[in-house]
């Protein structure tokens, strides 16, 4: 896809070899202008990649999205993605990756109003409270957690107890400007055709 999209800084693949597979040093060249229909799709597998969606929940969200009125698609379609139980617990800073994240979900590490909760595409909503599991916290897993959420940058829509290991939804995610690095008109644009 061209950028890094895993979320790991200089682990990621595209920081190694930020050139195309199958390019060898010697033969870099130009491979042509990509179509219009070509960059939206591009986003649009950007965009699932990050949030480790499957195609069809993926464009159930889209279409969601764009079905309901009154609201920018754009904007309904950060606010579901963004508000994904796995996504709020990464963006809370309770693990350094939405993959780790899903993983801690599953196994029900994080409780949500004081309840297990294992399901990752649970729709958090706001005022929801979002914890490490009292039986969990001494889990390998959870090891300098506190240390890391104190240099952990919370989204303004959420707020972090670093003390108790808790954090609430304050509002509804809103999308902000340089917040993303993916174009979500150009997907709800390849949805629409």
């Amino acid at each position: 896809m061209g950028e890094s999209i895993c979320g790991r800084g200089d682990k990621c693949a595209t920081v190694k070899k930020p050139y195309p597979p199958g390019i060898r040093d010697s033969d870099r060249k130009h491979r042509g202008s990509v179509s219009e229909f070509g960059t939206q799709l591009r986003e649009k597998q950007k965009v699932r990649n990050t949030y480790g969606l499957r195609e069809k929940q993926f464009s159930n969200y889209v279409k969601e999205a764009s079905s309901k009125s009154g609201m920018n698609p754009v904007e309904r379609l950060y606010e579901n993605l963004e508000s994904r139980l796995d996504n709020v617990a990464y963006r809370l800073g309770f693990a350094i990756s939405r993959s780790i994240a899903r993983q801690m979900v599953s196994h029900g590490h994080i409780t949500v109003n004081g309840k297990r909760m294992n399901v990752p595409s649970y729709r958090v909503a706001p005022g929801d409270v979002l914890a490490v599991r009292e039986g969990s916290k001494a889990k390998v897993l959870f090891a300098g957690l506190s240390e890391r959420l104190e240099k952990h940058k919370t989204p303004f829509w959420a707020t972090m107890d670093v003390a108790q290991l808790k954090g609430t939804l304050a509002s509804s995610p809103k999308l902000a400007e340089g917040e993303v690095t993916f174009n979500l008109a150009s997907v709800i644009e390849f949805y629409s055709r």
